[in-house]
């Protein structure tokens, strides 16, 4: 059995502005940053993604590498590298504008994956999402399939077709993890706990969902487990959710519960091991709304933290 991370998704450049001026350009994209945070921890990961050869791309790649990350093979096919214009806030919390086409072609050179994750842009925006969605099918075979929906209402023109495809991909997901925002928006008119439970019902072992600074919770089969998150002071929230789902993986993959021959055990999840699963999450996305961007933590500085 494989005892790599196979993770689908945009990379990007995003560009942050702060009061109208441009403070820095960072390596981004919610995928790629579960990718970097996985390998940063130590785990064996393929990222396949779709950047161009230009020098945002070469960037990325070069930021990928030095993270313990493989390149897919094809992931740098793309005309031009795609970038975010980050603005952000006086708490420091951003909105964004994007400029990205999303492909992918072909199937990716790897070995069948002990974990294959995807979400945001990667997992709605045409034409890459329907390849996406295939080769999640695909992977269920070998792999437990994690998911965060992380809407980007600025790219999304249809939204009904974008909720039909966000609920497919929860349907085949074991572990989801979504914002209360997001939820908010998916649909306002039900409370982030129903939407939770409705969605566990459909087929993931955990769905987990973050709300900022009011704590997390998830539901299982077993119940519904709560936590604070812990204090920090925070520099800013790029990637804090992405740090949550790095955190989620991580230690599922710690515990054994990772891989298709693993699926049942973590459907029967129980509750005190959910909680120790969140808690892990959000230990990660603690270090990394106290640091500038998102800068995940490498196992030692975790360890300390």
């Amino acid at each position: 059995m494989s005892q790599r991370a196979l993770v689908i998704g945009e990379a990007l450049i995003d560009v942050v502005e702060r009061d109208g001026t441009v403070t820095g350009e960072h390596v981004g994209g919610s995928p790629l940053n579960v990718a970097v945070g996985l390998g940063r921890l130590g785990r064996e990961v393929d990222f396949l993604t779709h950047v161009g050869t230009d020098e945002r791309g070469r960037r990325i790649v070069d930021h990928v590498e030095a993270s313990g990350v493989a390149l897919v093979p094809g992931s740098t096919n793309a005309a031009r590298t795609p970038t975010a214009l980050a603005r952000l806030d006086a708490a420091g919390a951003a909105t964004y504008e994007f400029d990205i086409e999303w492909q992918l072609a072909g199937t990716p050179e790897v070995g069948p994956p002990l974990v294959a994750h995807t979400g945001s842009i990667a997992a709605f925006l045409d034409p890459g999402c329907l390849a996406v969605a295939a080769l999640l099918d695909a992977y269920r075979a070998s792999a437990t399939i994690t998911y965060d929906p992380n809407v980007r209402p600025a790219l999304i023109a249809d939204r009904e077709q974008a909720i039909g495809r966000i609920d497919r991909l929860v349907a085949k997901a074991d572990v989801v993890k979504v914002s209360d925002e997001d939820l908010h928006w998916l649909d306002p008119d039900r409370s982030p706990e129903e939407i939770a439970a409705a969605w566990q019902s459909v087929g993931p072992a955990v769905v987990a969902v973050t709300m900022g600074e009011r704590g997390a919770f998830a539901t299982c089969a077993a119940g519904t487990v709560r936590i604070e998150v812990p204090k920090v002071e925070v520099v800013d929230t790029v990637g804090a959710g992405d740090a949550f789902m790095t955190g989620l993986i991580d230690e599922l993959w710690t515990l054994g519960l990772l891989g298709a021959d693993r699926r049942a055990d973590l459907a029967a999840i129980d509750t005190s091991t959910l909680e120790r699963v969140l808690r892990a999450a959000a230990k990660v996305s603690a270090i990394v709304v106290g640091r500038a961007g998102a800068d995940s933590p490498d196992r030692a500085a975790l360890l300390r933290g």
